[in-house]
């Protein structure tokens, strides 16, 4: 059974485990004040290092709060800043976020960078041997970047670059451990650790690239 194949399956079964958010905007706007800091007033980071959260689907900045509030997500500061909120203020959060409107991302002008980039987000890593193989991006994220919100895929659109490479850098993390006998701090709330598969077999280079691909989508 080929890559896509996989991917479109795992989408039926994410299907029925993703959460489905309901919460009010215009409340959610009310409690965003020591979001700004580092989101913006309508969750579009300024810097880099931080994630865009407009338009991003309901549903997976519900289980990033939640994570993040669990444990589930490891990160000291987004800890401090949802341990006061309740499920309801999360979920009004959420929706306030994804009602927004993204802002563009910067387009990549080194043409081997961009090529480089666009070959593993469209088509992976497919010259390599079977537990080497990277899946394309598009599989689950869309040819623009859009996501599958039904499925808890995010969008990826014109997310700022540094921060995509971080989290790509966090999934890998895993394996570099169990290489090196090392505990450096892992990402690991991804949905059977589809990520960290994907993370595993990239080069910093590959990460990089592709990384300013996605925030080139639109």
């Amino acid at each position: 059974m080929n890559k896509l194949a996989l991917a479109f399956f795992a989408v039926l079964a994410l299907i029925s485990t993703n959460i489905f958010a309901s919460g009010n905007a215009a409340s959610g706007q009310e409690k965003i004040e020591t979001c700004t800091g580092c989101h913006g007033p309508q969750g579009n980071a300024i810097v880099p290092i931080y994630p865009k959260l407009a338009g991003q689907s309901e549903g997976y900045l519900l289980k990033q709060l939640r994570d993040f509030k669990s444990g589930a997500r490891k990160d000291g500061i987004m800890l401090g800043m949802v341990a006061p909120l309740s499920d309801a203020d999360m979920a009004n959060i959420a929706a306030y976020y994804s009602a927004q409107t993204t802002t563009k991302g910067m387009s990549i002008k080194n043409a081997k960078v961009f090529t480089l980039g666009q070959k593993i987000y469209r088509g992976g890593k497919k010259h390599l041997p079977d537990h080497k193989q990277i899946t394309a991006c598009i599989a689950c994220h869309g040819p623009n970047g859009k996501g599958i919100s039904t499925a808890g895929f995010p969008a990826l659109a014109s997310q700022n670059a540094s921060y995509t490479a971080k989290q790509l850098k966090a999934f890998r993390q895993e394996s570099l451990n169990a290489q090196t006998g090392t505990t450096a701090h892992v990402r690991d709330n991804d949905y059977e650790s589809m990520m960290r598969r994907v993370a595993r077999n990239l080069t910093n280079e590959e990460i990089d690239a592709v990384s300013r691909y996605i925030s080139g989508l639109n």
